[in-house]
Formats: C-alpha cells, sequence, structure tokens
C-alpha cells in the first residue's frame, strides 16, 4: 500500500502557530532532544529550592507545583534534604563522576622515570652493541681504534 500524504498549507500554518504560542506561552518544546544531557545543580539553587520546598509544604499541592515548575523529581527533594541534614556543604556542590583514581603525582612521575630510564638503557645497550662491532671492524681493516684520548693536533 502507498503512503498518501498530503501536503496542505493550511495544516502548516496552523502546525507552526501551534508551536509559536508554545514558545510564547512559556512552555518548553516537547519534542525529545537528539541527545539528552545532564543536568547539574548548583549549591545555591538546591538551597533556594528546598526553602521553597519548605514555604510550599504549607498549601496543598505546593510542592508537586513546584517540582513541576522546575522539573525536578521528588527524589531530588528528598537526597538534598539528606544532604542539608547531615551538613554536608560540599555534597551539595556537584561532584565529578567516575571512580576516583588511586595514583597519586609521585607515583605517576615515578612510573614514568622508571620508563625513560629503561628506554636509556636500552639505548646504552644498542650502542655499546655498535661500538664493539666498529671496533672488531676496524681491527679486520688494519685500521684499530685507539681508545686514549689523544688532544687534536692544529
Amino acid at each position: 500500500m502507498k503512503n498518501t500524504k498530503t501536503h496542505s498549507p493550511a495544516l502548516a500554518a496552523e502546525r507552526s502557530e501551534a508551536d509559536t504560542a508554545e514558545v510564547v506561552a512559556g512552555r518548553p518544546n516537547p519534542e525529545v532532544v537528539a541527545r539528552a544531557k545532564r543536568r547539574i545543580f548548583r549549591g545555591e539553587y538546591k538551597q533556594r529550592i528546598l526553602a521553597e520546598a519548605d514555604k510550599a509544604k504549607e498549601e496543598s499541592g505546593g510542592i508537586g507545583a513546584l517540582l513541576r515548575r522546575e522539573g525536578l523529581y521528588s527524589s531530588h527533594l528528598v537526597t538534598w534534604r539528606h544532604e542539608r541534614a547531615a551538613g554536608i556543604l560540599q555534597a551539595l556542590t556537584p561532584q565529578k563522576r567516575g571512580p576516583k583514581s588511586k595514583r597519586t603525582p609521585l607515583d605517576e612521575e615515578n612510573q614514568k622515570l622508571r620508563r625513560e630510564n629503561q628506554q636509556l638503557s636500552e639505548e646504552l645497550r644498542k650502542a655499546e652493541i655498535v661500538i664493539d662491532i666498529q671496533k672488531k671492524v676496524a681491527a679486520l681493516l688494519g685500521r684499530p681504534i685507539c681508545t686514549t684520548d689523544r688532544e687534536p693536533q692544529l
């Protein structure tokens, strides 16, 4: 079966007016963004929302209205209240996610110096092999390499 879509200028105008009305009314666009981005809440914002939530407890449906207006979940409030009750000032500011590094800068520098030392030792070993071969070739050709240091003559 064929898909019979008809393009109507009246429908397009109607849609664009609806889109404009949403933006003008202050409502967010309901379309899903291509790639979701994790929201980060600052400590000041969390404290302000908790203060507003404490005030909104007095009226019926106040907290729900606050959550809808700010686009938050009730779990946000629960977590932030626990952090505030525990007196964790740093917990109200966002923390870096993921596993924490167990390496110290001294360990990293030590590891770097060990690798560099190993590379230099390997280069020295190769250079000694080349010098030894050069000495043997010179001895075979009858032109021994002098190992004593002589001052250059002018």
